[in-house]
C-alpha cells in the first residue's frame, strides 16, 4: 500500500501562484504512476497532471501551459506547481498513486491510492 498526505492548498489571488506538496510513503511509490486530480462538488475528479519514473503524460486541458508536476527518484515527494491561477482551479486537490505495471498512466481510474485532499480557493 502507499499512503499519501497532501500539503500546501490554501487561498490565492486569480493571477498568483501556489504550490502543492504530497508525501508518499508505503510500498515503493517509485513503483507506481503519482499524479494530482482535483475536483468540485457536483463533478467528476478531474485529471491536473501525472507522473511516473518511466515519463510525463500530458497534462489536463483547463491547467495546460500553467502547472507543472515533479517528483523526487523515490517518488516520496510529489509537487505540482501552479501559475496563473484562475477561479476555475478552485478545488479540492487530490494525490493519487496507481498505475503498477503501466509505463506511465493519468487514467484516475487507475489509481488506487488517495489521499485526503488540499483545499485551494481562488479568489477575483
Amino acid at each position: 500500500q502507499v499512503q499519501l498526505k497532501e500539503s500546501g492548498g490554501g487561498s490565492a489571488q486569480a493571477g498568483g501562484s501556489l504550490i502543492l506538496h504530497c508525501r508518499a510513503s508505503g510500498d515503493a511509490p517509485s513503483r507506481y504512476s503519482l499524479g494530482w486530480f482535483r475536483q468540485v462538488p457536483g463533478k467528476e475528479r478531474e485529471r491536473v497532471a501525472c507522473i511516473s519514473t518511466r515519463g510525463v503524460p500530458p497534462v489536463g486541458d483547463s491547467v495546460k501551459g500553467r502547472v507543472t508536476i515533479s517528483a523526487d527518484n523515490a517518488g516520496n515527494t510529489l509537487t505540482l506547481q501552479m501559475n496563473n491561477l484562475e477561479p476555475g482551479d478552485a478545488a479540492v486537490y487530490y494525490c493519487a498513486a496507481g498505475g503498477l505495471g503501466l509505463s506511465w498512466t493519468c487514467d484516475r481510474v487507475k489509481y488506487v491510492y488517495w489521499g485526503q485532499g488540499t483545499q485551494v480557493t481562488v479568489s477575483s
